[in-house]
């Protein structure tokens, strides 16, 4: 059974910074893809940044140049640092890790953390 576990979410002001973990319960070299999905109240979960084994990372317009995604093999954690936030940024942050098992994939999701950022 894999586990993610996020942490490092918070409350923080116009313009300051956090940084997000996902840890994983196994080698996360295991994910073709850990991402970083986001969801307010009323609306669909959208993804905020993808990070792939092999090949380029994927970033919501409305975080490019202010967001990072990283992962470390060698902790078995993924990261998101987010600078310059904003309160639109506010919502529940999720860590999702996708596994290909053949022709299928398999998905794990973390419980998620409150981001909030005040005006």
């Amino acid at each position: 059974q894999v586990q993610l576990v996020e942490s490092g979410g918070g409350l923080v002001q116009h313009g300051g910074s956090l940084r997000l973990s996902c840890a994983a319960s196994t080698n996360i070299f295991l994910f073709n893809v850990m991402a970083w999905y986001r969801q307010t109240p009323g609306k669909q979960r959208e993804l905020v940044a993808a990070h792939p084994r092999v090949g380029s990372r994927h970033y919501l317009d409305s975080v490019k140049g202010r967001f990072t995604i990283s992962r470390d093999t060698a902790k078995n954690t993924a990261y998101l640092q987010m600078n310059s936030l904003k309160p639109e940024d506010t919502a529940v942050y999720y860590c999702k890790a996708e596994r290909l098992v053949g022709t299928t994939t398999d998905d794990y999701w973390g419980q998620g953390t409150q981001v909030t950022v005040s005006s």
